[in-house]
């Protein structure tokens, strides 16, 4: 049974259920003061606890999707298959074809999102369940795809579309984006309303190697996120989808450590993203127990983690020409100091705005309230791609 399976879940309930029954019958067995009746109290409470606990740690992640595998709860992420090795220069075939950097995929819990777009592509649009391949990492990514009506109307077949690639938090992933964030059902409903240009947004995790917190990092010797991230998905997704090829026709949006990675990769490669909305982020990555070491020892590990630091960069390096969104809370967010921090070092040609609620926590809540202006902002920042499809 698979790790998300409602089977397995109602058997684990079941189990549950069953232990505590056994041990209210068994426990007057158990009375006196002997070894046998101490050891068969703590066996009856520890297994019953077990059975409790595995119980709501499996109905959390179903409703959640933390982790869609039991390779990924293991450790055991995936790798792009060997023949990916054949392809060069960014030539790819269409989806499904062999060789090709996006290829189908299984629901991975898209099948479990409400809300999403229903009808004909060309009236609703369409979001699509896929893995997207890293010729340069080798890894293999899951992801959705959202592609709002305009990609599937007949005076848009030749139009290139604007990006948003959006990164969830630690260690959730796209179905948070679509299920707990609502972004496809939010960006569809401002696309209807002329608020939002027609764009494709992809859904993916932070991390290219669950369980492990990546932070869109390239760790030496390890996994390599942020060239996933700074060159592998955006080449593949030229390749497959009719998107611009400008860094202006190209955004991140994130919250939590999905906003981190935003503006990370925002500042440090801004000729493939011009544009980022960080809800709630961190401005500096750190080392942490599910991170592990990030940067490396010694002189370059001290510098990769300095490089890594926004406020650091924004102080001590040439800002890059980028717009900037972030979001935080006066009262209940952790970042708030950090943030007003931010928003002071900012110098041209780089520029920044911001979403600050008087209250809000660390939650969905919160980012959903400020998805919309989000958005609406990063309208405004991000160019209709000029260029189009030729040959069709």
């Amino acid at each position: 049974m698979g790790l998300t399976s409602r089977s397995l879940e109602y058997v684990m309930i079941a189990l549950a259920i069953a232990c505590v029954g056994l041990t209210l019958w068994l426990w007057p067995r158990f009375a006196g003061r002997g070894v046998r009746a101490w050891a068969g109290r703590l066996a009856a409470l520890a297994v019953t606890q077990c059975a409790i606990v595995a119980a709501l740690a499996l109905a959390v992640n179903s409703t959640f999707q933390f982790y869609g595998s039991w390779g990924e709860l293991l450790g055991e992420g995936d790798a792009a298959p060997a023949a990916l090795s054949h392809v060069q220069g960014g030539a790819a075939g269409p989806v499904g074809e062999a060789g090709g950097l996006v290829r189908p995929a299984p629901p991975q819990g898209l099948n479990k999102v409400h809300g999403l777009p229903s009808g004909p592509p060309g009236t609703a649009g369409k979001v699509e369940s896929v893995r997207i391949l890293g010729r340069r990492s080798q890894v293999a990514n899951p992801a959705y795809v959202y592609l709002p009506p305009q990609y599937f109307q007949r005076q848009y077949a030749r139009q290139r579309f604007p990006v948003i690639v959006a990164i969830s938090g630690y260690p959730g992933g796209s179905f948070l984006l679509a299920q707990h964030l609502r972004l496809p059902q939010t960006a569809g409903g401002l696309i209807r309303t002329g608020a939002l240009q027609p764009a494709v947004i992809v859904m993916v995790r932070p991390t290219i190697a669950p369980p492990r917190d990546t932070e869109c990092v390239d760790v030496p010797g390890g996994p390599q996120a942020e060239t996933y991230f700074a060159q592998d998905l955006p080449e593949a997704l030229r390749a497959h989808y009719r998107v611009g090829h400008d860094p202006s026709a190209w955004g991140v949006l994130g919250y939590s450590s999905g906003g981190t990675c935003a503006l990370q990769l925002t500042l440090r490669h801004p000729r493939v993203y011009s544009t980022a909305a960080a809800l709630s982020p961190d401005y500096r990555v750190v080392n942490d127990p599910t991170t592990g070491d990030l940067f490396g020892r010694g002189p370059a590990g001290e510098r990769r983690k300095r490089e890594h630091d926004v406020l650091w960069r924004l102080r001590h390096l040439p800002q890059p020409q980028v717009s900037v969104l972030v979001a935080s809370s006066r009262r209940g967010e952790p970042n708030y100091g950090a943030t007003r921090e931010f928003l002071a070092a900012v110098r041209p040609p780089m520029s920044a705005q911001s979403i600050i609620l008087d209250r809000g926590s660390h939650n969905f809540r919160t980012w959903r309230r400020e998805l919309p202006t989000a958005l609406r902002w990063m309208n405004g920042q991000l160019t209709f791609p000029q260029d189009v499809v030729h040959g069709r």
